[in-house]
């Protein structure tokens, strides 16, 4: 069965189609400045990466061209558009209603349209892009699989806030985790690793966006980010946790509102807002090397933040089998992860340096140093094939 994962955004619509006989991808792109001056960029294993502007003013224009890519003489790999079994949505938010991958129709769109509020910068781009989808292939079944799901299994203790009650029951304020289609493809690979089903296990998703999971016997217990993507430890532009006065502070020092207290707190603080150099881990890294102060105290505070929540889940678990890092930071930044695994070994983390210094990338590597209580892996996450795969089993 062939599986067509899409992922769009405000301006964007990436795809992957997959042949799910063997999990091999026959073609991925990019769909980039949707209603602005756009372009796409179409790639296939053993042909030339096809690159072109385009103009797709809406969702709908940008997936016919991809539909008609994939089913080029040249460039295509499918004959028809009929061969595509079904098409696989990200979604960041399934509120709390959808709480597994579905099979998408009016009343999960209903809903999905209904909780809007709740992400208001990732929901209405990935509705937009399914009802294109939908209007071009409407004969075709259309999945959801949602970041928040992986967190379903969370106890209510570890999800509600010790704010009062009736603000959960009328606006579902609560944690409820993103980067979830991550996590749960990195803790199932490392459990395969570690040969155990039942293992305890830490899933650090390090990239722009960061995210700290436990799952104990392939469930998700808790994880770091929170009401919203915000929470949880500094990323590229995001503070992450705070004291939660900070903002009501704020906005009376600066004279602000709600809106514009939110943008400094997301769009200017992490990383960036501490180095003053780049939202961007690889530019911060590269000050810090030359000895910029507010660069080494930028990486400083990342790496404690993520030392601390380790060692909470440890204790929530009450034990740990593996560590693992992926996504763009995780799995590249080598520095990074020897700074995060050094003065763990009470917790039984112990890195094997000289692996982690010159481990591949791209590949799922063991770092632990020999005889380590608790296994360090690196594993290169792979959201798209959960995607896919939900999406097939589902529909079959």
């Amino acid at each position: 069965m062939k599986i067509l994962v899409v992922n769009a955004g405000s301006s964007s619509l990436k795809y992957q189609l997959f042949d799910m006989d063997n999990g091999d991808v026959l073609a991925k792109g990019l769909c980039e400045r949707i209603g602005i001056d756009g372009a796409i960029t179409h790639k296939c294993p053993g042909k030339p990466d096809h690159k072109v502007d385009a103009d797709f003013p809406n969702h709908k224009a940008a997936i016919e061209l991809v539909l008609s890519l994939l089913t080029d003489k040249e460039l295509g790999v499918i004959r028809s558009v009929d061969e595509i079994g079904a098409v696989g949505h990200r979604f960041a938010h399934g509120g709390e209603k959808l709480r597994q991958s579905s099979v998408l129709g009016d009343e999960e769109i209903k809903y999905l349209e209904s909780i809007v509020e709740l992400n208001p910068l990732h929901g209405p781009p990935a509705i937009s892009g399914f009802k294109a989808c939908k209007e071009v292939m409407p004969s075709i079944k259309h999945v959801g699989v949602f970041d928040t799901s992986y967190y379903a299994t969370i106890e209510d203790y570890a999800y509600i806030y010790p704010i009062p009650y009736e603000l959960y029951e009328e606006y579902k304020i609560r944690r409820y985790g993103f980067h979830g289609t991550s996590h749960r493809y990195v803790a199932a690979k490392a459990a395969e690793m570690l040969g155990k089903k039942d293992a305890k296990i830490i899933t650090c998703h390090l990239g722009n966006g960061s995210s700290i999971t436990a799952t104990m016997n392939g469930k998700s217990v808790d994880t770091s980010m929170g009401f919203t993507p915000q929470d949880g430890v500094p990323m590229g532009t995001r503070s992450g946790a705070l004291d939660p006065t900070v903002p009501s502070f704020i906005m009376k020092k600066l004279g602000i509102g709600a809106e514009e207290v939110d943008k400094i707190l997301n769009s200017k603080s992490g990383l960036l807002g501490v180095s003053g150099v780049s939202s961007d881990c690889r530019d911060v890294c590269a000050a810090a090397d030359k000895g910029e102060y507010r660069s080494q105290l930028a990486l400083k505070i990342l790496v404690h933040h993520i030392k601390k929540i380790i060692g909470s889940y440890v204790a929530e678990m009450n034990g740990l089998d593996a560590l693992v890092f992926t996504a763009g930071i995780g799995e590249n930044d080598r520095g990074l992860r020897a700074n995060v695994c050094r003065e763990m070994s009470y917790l039984g983390i112990e890195m094997d340096e000289e692996v982690n210094a010159t481990c591949p990338r791209g590949e799922d590597v063991d770092v632990s140093a020999k005889g380590a209580k608790v296994k360090t892996f690196v594993i290169p996450t792979n959201e798209e094939y959960m995607i896919a795969l939900d999406t097939m089993n589902l529909v079959k």
